[in-house]
């Protein structure tokens, strides 16, 4: 697991900044209501997801809620006065105080089921009844674009998926949800090259592949022998 506190400085620019963000904002409005007053952004990162959601709607009261320090610094930035550090599994609201709820890229990260079944459970306690709950699904499906270093890294172990969409949507319906829609959008500024890649398995990105590992610097190897570095 990658420590966001470290990550948090050079997260943005890593991770398809602005571009990005924007995808991923317009496509979490386009499932909340237009009348929504309240929405929480559990797992807000850096904030710059969340303050093209505070800034897209007039009206819309946006909170963002991190546990990483770093993270919620960064978030603070952006929306002064409207970040809470605190843990998904444990939100410091009131049951039902929020209109939305947004988990953007959050549910892939959870340890095992019971940390997923814990977020999703949290995620549905503050919404008011009739409130709207969206989160990312599947996020490890959507790296695998068939490229040459897909094909290098196409036998490496497999990582356990906690985002899986049945399993989400099991989740959800324990706690009184119901699947209500669903929006797309590409993860702009994701390529790796690689270059990038080899770095990327040398600080421990793979969470299969811990670095140093005779399995890891094979593949390194091979990664470095392909064409285009860069």
């Amino acid at each position: 697991m990658l420590d966001y506190d470290k990550e948090a400085e050079r997260y943005d620019a890593s991770r398809g900044g602005e571009p990005r963000a924007a995808a991923a904002a317009e496509a979490v409005l386009s499932l909340v209501p237009p009348d929504s007053r309240r929405l929480l952004d559990v797992a807000c990162g850096t904030g710059i997801v969340t303050r093209r959601l505070a800034a897209a709607r007039d009206g819309l009261r946006v909170t963002g809620v991190d546990l990483s320090p770093a993270m919620a610094r960064q978030a603070s930035t952006r929306l002064p006065g409207a970040v809470v550090r605190a843990d998904s599994r444990r939100l410091p609201f009131r049951d039902g105080q929020f209109d939305a709820v947004c988990s953007v890229w959050l549910l892939h990260l959870a340890a095992g089921p019971a940390e997923v079944r814990a977020i999703v459970g949290e995620c549905a306690r503050v919404l008011r009844p009739g409130g709207i709950y969206v989160t990312t699904v599947d996020k490890a499906a959507s790296h695998n674009v068939g490229s040459d270093i897909d094909v290098v890294l196409s036998s490496r172990p497999p990582g356990p998926v906690r985002d899986a969409a049945a399993d989400v949507e099991s989740c959800a319906a324990a706690h009184g949800l119901a699947s209500a829609g669903q929006a797309r959008f590409t993860g702009l500024g994701q390529g790796r090259s690689p270059r990038r890649t080899i770095a990327d398995l040398r600080r421990g990105w793979f969470v299969t592949l811990p670095p140093g590992d005779p399995l890891a610097d094979g593949f390194a190897t091979r990664l470095a022998h392909l064409p285009d570095q860069d």
